[in-house]
């Protein structure tokens, strides 16, 4: 397959699999599927502009806190709240206690368990109190701050299918996306990402590259436990990682020294 098909083929499946953007898939293979995983971060810088536009615009005729509000529903709406279904599936199997299959028979049950639930309000509660401190920020700050998040949240997927992490399942998103991401590939994104953090802080450069390489000092060794604990990575766990990484950049953005 030539390498501009695979492009454009990978292109379209990231945004499918990262967004509800009306874009149809093309072929879906493992070298697509690693090319729409390293397109990852890109496809969330995207929504990110998406996401600053609805917080500004809110913020224009509602007060800072609501603003925030309706930006985090419109942040599920953009991906089918897939991201958020993950990572309280995920939060309930480490929440159980239990290893290999069956945990990841937990996380395959339609049922929120309280591990869940209080995930998932932890994590929508402190993205909402960050993006309301955000919207009182200047336009190019709050969008540069939203969009290196939310970029970040998705360079975590990146990080998740790099080589070496192995799928749980035989089946599934996971086994397709497990191990197709290359160093050159994960490198690549990590270094836009960076760069797009670093005009997150008026007056601080260093604020937003630092939370960046922060939240995944935290959010790569947790990515190792899960993988231990269920043998492998899912598609939930994608997904968990995406909120856990997009949630604690945002915590370093708004935190003041």
């Amino acid at each position: 397959m030539p390498a501009e098909s695979r492009l454009a083929a990978g292109a379209r499946l990231a945004v499918t699999t990262f967004s509800t953007l009306p874009v149809r898939a093309g072929r879906i293979d493992r070298p697509v599927a690693g090319t729409a995983m390293a397109l990852a971060p890109a496809v969330g810088a995207l929504l990110g502009a998406l996401l600053a536009g609805v917080l500004l615009l809110a913020g224009a005729f509602a007060p800072p806190l609501v603003a925030a509000g309706v930006t985090v529903g419109a942040a599920a709406l953009f991906t089918r709240g897939l991201h958020l279904d993950g990572l309280a599936d995920t939060v309930d199997a480490l929440g159980s206690y239990r290893r290999g299959a069956a945990a990841l028979e937990i996380m395959k049950k339609p049922d929120v368990g309280p591990f869940g639930v209080v995930a998932l309000v932890v994590v929508l509660l402190v993205q909402a109190a960050a993006l309301a401190e955000l919207a009182g920020r200047s336009w190019p700050a709050c969008l540069a701050a939203v969009v290196a998040a939310t970029a970040a949240g998705r360079l975590g997927v990146t990080a998740a299918c790099r080589r070496g992490v192995p799928a749980a399942r035989p089946d599934g998103l996971g086994a397709m996306v497990a191990g197709t991401v290359g160093p050159v590939a994960l490198a690549a994104g990590t270094v836009a990402v960076v760069l797009l953090a670093v005009p997150a802080v008026p007056g601080r450069p260093w604020q937003g590259p630092l939370a960046v390489a922060a939240a995944f000092a935290v959010a790569l060794p947790l990515l190792a436990h899960v993988v231990r604990r269920l043998g492998g990575m899912t598609g939930d766990v994608l997904g968990a990682t995406v909120e856990v990484v997009t949630t604690l950049v945002y915590l370093g953005l708004v935190l003041s020294g």
